[in-house]
């Protein structure tokens, strides 16, 4: 009881020095936006970027025409898993793309069950070259936040008009109130030694088919 006591009147000071610090009216400042909203890069440097950037994260990139995507979409499955392999799908992804025995997610599967799964496969919503940044959103083949989160190989479908120069320019495309996903290549991160660590936070493995006209 003295130990929440003493939080609390920690707490109280801090605000206290706070209102006397801003007083009765704060003021505003006005944030400069100066920053670049619109990107100058044609349509083929554009998803070169985007590619470059994919590749220095240590994602993997396979480029294809639309009348395409399915055999190269099924041929980079089959190159990632082992014989009866299992394949997790999100509920609406186009047509064809889906390996026949996939299981297409129906939100009940938990974290232990979708661990199980070795590959997870989605579309996206959007893209932003200069960040080599994927965006899900939960819409249409994209599915709940869990399922690219948790098996261990990413599979994901951007199409060439999802893609975007800059961040600005990304944001202006999505939802802020729906769940967002940014996927900038596979999950990483460092200890206080520099070692770097993968798949840790999600997917060790990103595989991108990018689809252009």
């Amino acid at each position: 009881m003295v130990e929440a006591d003493t939080m609390s009147d920690a707490r109280a000071e801090i605000l206290a020095r706070i209102r006397s610090a801003v007083g009765p009216t704060p003021s505003t400042v006005e944030i400069p936006r100066g920053y670049r909203r619109r990107g100058e890069l044609r349509t083929e440097e554009l998803l070169d970027l985007l590619e470059d950037r994919l590749v220095d994260y240590k994602a993997t990139v396979h480029r294809c025409a639309p009348e395409d995507s399915s055999p190269v979409i099924g041929s980079v499955v089959g190159g990632l898993i082992s014989t009866g392999g299992l394949v997790l799908v999100p509920p609406l992804l186009p047509e064809g793309w889906a390996p026949a025995d996939a299981t297409v997610d129906d939100g009940a599967l938990t974290p232990t069950e979708l661990d199980r799964f070795d590959l997870v496969l989605t579309a996206c919503v959007a893209a932003a070259a200069e960040t080599g940044t994927i965006v899900l959103d939960g819409g249409a083949g994209q599915g709940r936040r869990a399922i690219t989160l948790v098996p261990d190989r990413h599979v994901c479908v951007v199409r060439a008009d999802q893609v975007v120069q800059t961040v600005p320019e990304l944001l202006a495309r999505l939802d802020p109130r729906l769940p967002l996903t940014f996927v900038s290549g596979p999950s990483a991160t460092s200890d206080i030694e520099l070692q770097r660590v993968e798949g840790v936070h999600g997917p060790r493995t990103l595989v991108v088919v990018l689809v252009v006209d």
